[in-house]
């Protein structure tokens, strides 16, 4: 017993080494590609993806995903406690991820519900959180997020969408790309739905108000 109990210990101490070191590792190294990404290129033959610096995107790009995804990013260590209670009370019908939690899932993790992968995501955020600026996140998210079949990046996107550099984007574009990433499959910020159409326009006031009151400044440089 004694046996087993070092062995579990030893192993914890190794995943544990492993996933410090590939969190360290993404405060510098850009991802080149991420699991999901990685099973999208095989099932289609090919997506498209290029790393861009968050230096090199428009502010409202970054202020339009944080207003559509995690309003108060700034204010949490990668849990939003009242966002989940929201949740549980609506009966689990909305979610309560945050971008720190969606950042995790995408870079280190796969897709699909699994309590495996959300007691992994749980246990990583914090960390991400410690390791990694705010600012990071952010780039990180809109470098790897899928925006349309095949389509990974911002980059990606403002060029499949708009045909625009992402430094280009207006705050409408913006706003547009952020209204489809729940379901990127299923919208287009090219062919508005008048769903996407009507949370386009929430998105834009929900930025606008970040900007205004503080809660963009842990991004924006």
């Amino acid at each position: 017993m004694r046996a087993v109990r070092r062995w579990f210990f030893r192993a914890a101490l190794a995943v544990s080494a492993v996933v410090l070191l590939l969190i360290g590792l993404g405060v510098l190294i850009n991802p080149w590609t991420t699991p999901y990404m990685f099973a999208e290129d095989r099932r289609l033959g090919g997506v498209t993806y290029e790393w861009v610096s968050i230096d090199q995107v428009a502010p409202a790009m970054a202020r339009a995903v944080v207003a559509a995804e995690d309003a108060n990013f700034c204010n949490h260590w990668g849990f939003d406690v009242q966002a989940i209670r929201d949740a549980i009370e609506d009966g689990g019908n909305r979610g309560a991820s945050t971008i720190s939690q969606q950042t995790v899932k995408n870079v280190y993790l796969w897709h699909g519900r699994n309590y495996t992968r959300k007691a992994l995501e749980a246990l990583m955020t914090p960390l991400l959180e410690l390791m990694w600026s705010k600012r990071r996140i952010v780039e990180v998210y809109l470098n790897v997020a899928e925006f349309d079949k095949g389509v990974f990046g911002v980059k990606a996107a403002a060029d499949h969408y708009f045909g625009v550099a992402p430094a280009h984007l207006s705050d409408l574009q913006a706003a547009r790309l952020a209204a489809i990433l729940p379901d990127p499959k299923g919208r287009s910020a090219s062919r508005p739905s008048d769903f996407v159409r009507k949370r386009t326009r929430a998105i834009l006031s929900g930025a606008a108000t970040i900007g205004k009151d503080g809660r963009s400044d842990c991004f924006e440089s």
